[in-house]
């Protein structure tokens, strides 16, 4: 034997059946528990349809409304918050072990803008050739970014060594 198809979404006029509802008419007030044919019978009055709002409870809460408009206004509801939903990206700021200050300022700016905007960061320090037997320098460096930031972004991704460079991904708090 084949199933009935389950059906996503609530249950409006002949598919609720459960014998008893709690109404609650279109103008937004509760009309109590109600044999659900008495509640039809009122939807079919208003020119309205009966819509099983919480289907969990006991008895089941059904409402008066047009159904179309409904379903439309809820359809309008899930894409506001959909626009409203901020990607995180990640942006990369690239280092060098031995960065003057100025350097370092500037990039740190840029560090800043991006956490206001609510992106990760990822730092990557690179090294090029002797500055490779050097690694406690390009260290230091990453744990000075990491506590200039420290109030405003945590550190996701410890510093650590990957090839000839070290990596550090903040994220803001």
């Amino acid at each position: 034997m084949n199933a009935p198809p389950v059906k996503d979404g609530l249950r409006i006029n002949d598919e609720i059946r459960v014998p008893k509802v709690l109404l609650i008419d279109q103008n937004g007030e509760k009309q109590g528990v109600m044999p659900t044919s008495s509640a039809m019978e009122a939807a079919e009055e208003a020119g309205l349809d009966l819509v099983e709002i919480v289907p969990n409870a006991d008895p089941p809460v059904c409402k008066i409304l047009d159904y179309g408009k409904f379903k439309f206004q809820e359809q309008k509801k899930k894409n506001e918050a959909r626009k409203r939903q901020k990607v995180q990206e990640i942006k990369e700021i690239k280092l060098r072990p031995n960065i003057d200050i100025h350097d370092y300022e500037v990039k740190q700016r840029s560090m800043n803008r991006f956490f206001e905007e609510g992106d990760k960061v990822k730092v990557t320090l690179r090294f090029r050739g002797r500055e490779l037997a050097h690694p406690e320098l390009g260290m230091k460096l990453l744990q000075r970014v990491r506590a200039d930031f420290e109030p405003i972004a945590k550190c996701e991704y410890e510093p650590r060594m990957e090839g000839r460079q070290m990596i550090m991904i903040l994220a803001p708090r």
